[in-house]
């Protein structure tokens, strides 16, 4: 019983990243989709953010990508006009944030603001 429950606020949660990134892709004229295609939606994620293509080795690298996602983030949230803080947010409580970001009035100011 208690892991039926655990999987559906699993699903819902990852319907709701889903949604949120389906929904911040079109506000910055990509296509939604690309939200649900594994590797595609890291390209995309770099061209929003105004980050070269080749970033995404960076993500290989253990300690990098680490670095590089924290970098992506900041970049990200300046793209739509928000500050690091709302980035650090993005990091450490992304089912809060990224709905936020998708179901609020901010819009795409541009790669990195």
């Amino acid at each position: 019983m208690g892991g039926a429950i655990i999987g559906i606020i699993y699903l819902a949660v990852v319907v709701l990243m889903i949604a949120s990134m389906w929904k911040i892709f079109v506000k910055a004229n990509e296509p939604g989709w690309a939200a649900i295609v594994p590797i595609y939606n890291m390209v995309v994620l770099l061209k929003i953010c105004g980050k070269p293509i080749w970033w995404i080795v960076l993500f290989i690298v253990p300690v990098v990508s680490f670095v590089a996602g924290i970098l992506i983030m900041v970049s990200f949230a300046k793209s739509f006009g928000k500050s690091t803080g709302y980035a650090i947010g993005m990091l450490f409580l992304p089912f809060i944030f990224m709905p936020m970001l998708a179901f609020s009035d901010s819009t795409y100011q541009g790669p990195a603001g």
